[in-house]
């Protein structure tokens, strides 16, 4: 990545168990875990998956929240200010996304039509939850 132009880096999400949601977001959202190995054998404090190739969520463990010293109040933020993470995908993949979903048993809420959203009117969307109540949208714009 050599464009510096301002974008996303990274999501930090408040998990209980990062080996599990690891493999939830590899499963059900193709997500690639990385660091995966490193956190089980105590290398690193958590581990990530990466979302495309600028972007990943960091699973970050709830047992971590007490170490969140960077500003006042950021330990007791775990999983509160946050609404929700919206996921934009081509058709097909939403469509692949809510059938992975359903097939698995993860609720998923109603189709909403023609939503606004970072690139305009989003065609469809829906949302889930991942198994430790991080909420997400899912939408497509084609």
């Amino acid at each position: 990545m050599k464009d510096n132009s301002t974008r996303l880096d990274h999501v930090v999400l408040w998990v209980r168990d990062p080996v599990a949601s690891a493999d939830f977001y590899e499963k059900t959202l193709g997500m690639e875990p990385v660091r995966l190995t490193d956190f089980a054998a105590g290398a690193v404090s958590f581990p990530s998956v990466r979302l495309n190739d600028e972007t990943i969520f960091d699973l970050m463990p709830l047992t971590m929240a007490d170490h969140m010293k960077m500003v006042p109040g950021a330990a007791e933020s775990a999983g509160h200010p946050v609404n929700h993470v919206c996921l934009a995908l081509p058709a097909d993949d939403f469509e692949t996304l809510r059938a992975r979903l359903e097939e698995g048993s993860v609720p998923v809420s109603e189709l909403s039509h023609d939503s606004f959203g970072a690139r305009g009117m989003a065609r469809r969307s829906f949302y889930f939850r991942d198994p430790d109540g991080n909420v997400f949208e899912a939408r497509h714009y084609d």
